[in-house]
């Protein structure tokens, strides 16, 4: 009598065996990798202590240490209970977003609410604002770098005020109103930052016409809008020349 020859493999049983092990493999190193973490964020939090000021006034120092902070999933700006909320990095970035604020808008007359997180920050190292918080008399004065800056302009934006920042060629904007730019206007402002055709800062429609391509009524239509922001301002020499001048972009020494 021929016999049947049963194949090779599991039964039900032995495949919910497997099932199980493998769950509780997943189980060990999901445990694991939470108990390395917590080991990880405690030794940053023993850092941060010893390292305190270091991390409030050194720019390059607290921009490392957001990184490290970042790679563990922790966001300390945020934080306002236990160890972090002492730290102040929260209260830091707010201070600093109030101070970027009353830049960008007691400048706002002069450029119609665009300006280089370079020229704020200047601005902030060379005569600080009218802002004085209780903690910053009684120690040293603070620096800043552009990404400091721009990590302040993310806290504002999350309050729907209308900041913003804009990588236009060359430079980092902050735009502090609630006006759009569009691909035209920002093309203008990438141009204006290009001084191989004339001087940085100041553009022509015959510098528009040639590097773009645009018509006479493109060009007028982009202009008209960025000066009606006093985003830019028109300048007509003696033989009747139009300049296009962004004081968003002037120099120190211009």
């Amino acid at each position: 009598m021929a016999h049947r020859r049963r194949g090779v493999g599991v039964g039900r049983a032995g495949a919910a065996a497997y099932k199980k092990k493998a769950e509780e493999l997943n189980a060990v190193n999901l445990e694991s990798a939470m108990e390395t973490v917590q080991k990880l964020e405690t030794k940053l939090s023993d850092f941060a202590k010893v390292h305190k000021n270091e991390i409030q006034l050194d720019p390059a120092f607290r921009a490392k240490f957001l990184q490290m902070c970042a790679l563990l999933g922790v966001d300390i700006l945020s934080s306002e209970k236990g160890f972090w909320g002492k730290l102040g990095m929260g209260d830091f970035f707010y201070e600093l977003s109030v101070k970027v604020a009353e830049v960008c808008l007691a400048s706002r007359s002069r450029n119609g609410g665009i300006i280089r997180v370079g020229e704020v920050n200047e601005i902030l190292s060379q005569r600080g604002t009218r802002f004085k918080f209780v903690d910053s008399s009684k120690s040293k004065k603070t620096s800043y770098s552009d990404d400091d800056i721009i990590t302040a302009v993310k806290k504002l934006s999350a309050l729907g005020s209308g900041f913003r920042t804009v990588t236009v060629g060359r430079s980092v904007m902050i735009i502090s109103v609630p006006e759009e730019l569009d691909g035209d206007h920002m093309q203008i402002l990438n141009l204006a930052q290009d001084d191989s055709h004339g001087s940085y800062g100041v553009i022509t429609i015959r510098d528009i016409k040639a590097t773009l391509s645009w018509d006479e009524d493109r060009c007028e239509r982009a202009l008209q809008k960025l000066m009606g922001k006093g985003m830019v301002w028109l300048d007509i020499n003696n033989d009747g020349k139009k300049s296009y001048w962004f004081p968003s972009l002037w120099k120190k020494n211009t």
